[in-house]
């Protein structure tokens, strides 16, 4: 859109006038002729060729919402409404009310869409309360989906496959988050999870591996108030453990703790840590961290 001049010449100099932007100007003494605080300009900009489509289309899709967030929500306002001029009757709040209770229900037909508003929901708390990235939440109401596709909620809780679509999610993406810290903030136990977990590996062939040591060690780390020169050498025991294939089959979590351990002592001026401390950060007990420090004494 175009926006048209009512001026035809300056009002002080007969001059010519422009349009530069929210103002109009005059050419010859540079009077500011009238001024629109509306840009008729478009909000957007958009660096990509100019084959892209730039109408404006909403929000992206997203699959953390069992309708891809294409549907509206009819929200609670501060009690006015400008278009009646003054505060809302009692009558209009009524029927506001009744709209907004029609329009939840037919936006939730189905007791599987009420499932996935549920679990999602469920799958969007846990990921937060483990600052975990948004990509993990989306895929893990991904795979959720997936599983109340192939019927493997009968008779399992929608808590436990919740927690096991975000703990899958962890194990195929390799991000070191274990059971514990899991159920630690999920509303299911470690049997529901552990149930739901083996119930979407067996029918969806979840293309997990082992978890990496190395990616517990800077989290620990942080945990036991050493520092950096502390975790590269726990790195160089963990390459010394991998190159003589002694981490096959045993936790991870255990792994790291114990190589951190064992180079918290090397050096008087780095700080000591205890087993105790260090299998409580990994949730183990203290005779593995004790094992995984003879593996390494051993090797060194």
């Amino acid at each position: 859109m175009v926006r048209q001049s009512s001026f035809a010449k300056c009002p002080e100099c007969d001059g010519r006038v422009r349009i530069a932007g929210t103002e109009i100007i005059c050419k010859e003494c540079g009077l500011v002729i009238e001024e629109s605080a509306i840009d008729p300009g478009p909000e957007w900009r958009s660096f990509d060729d100019e084959t892209s489509d730039r109408r404006r289309t909403g929000a992206p899709l997203t699959r953390s919402r069992h309708d891809r967030g294409l549907s509206t929500e009819i929200g609670y306002g501060t009690g006015t409404d400008s278009s009646y001029d003054g505060r809302l009757t009692g009558r209009k709040r009524r029927q506001l009310a009744r709209l907004r209770r029609e329009h939840n229900r037919a936006r939730i037909s189905t007791k599987s869409e009420r499932n996935q508003v549920y679990g999602f929901a469920e799958i969007g708390r846990i990921t937060s309360s483990l600052s975990l990235p948004e990509a993990t939440s989306e895929q893990s109401c991904s795979l959720f989906e997936s599983a109340q596709k192939e019927g493997l909620f009968q008779g399992r809780s929608l808590e436990g496959f919740a927690a096991a679509s975000v703990y899958a999610t962890c194990r195929t993406r390799s991000i070191a988050r274990t059971v514990d810290e899991i159920v630690a903030v999920a509303r299911a136990d470690e049997n529901e999870l552990r149930v739901a977990y083996d119930a979407i590996n067996r029918n969806l062939g979840l293309q997990t591996g082992p978890i990496d040591p190395a990616q517990y060690l800077p989290r620990y780390a942080s945990k036991l108030e050493v520092g950096s020169d502390v975790e590269r050498r726990a790195r160089d025991h963990l390459e010394l453990l991998t190159e003589e294939k002694l981490i096959g089959g045993r936790n991870p979590s255990g792994i790291a703790a114990g190589c951190l351990y064992q180079a918290a002592g090397e050096r008087e001026e780095w700080p000591t840590i205890t087993q105790a401390a260090a299998a409580e950060v990994a949730d183990v007990a203290t005779v593995t961290i004790r094992s995984v420090v003879t593996d390494i004494r051993k090797y060194l």
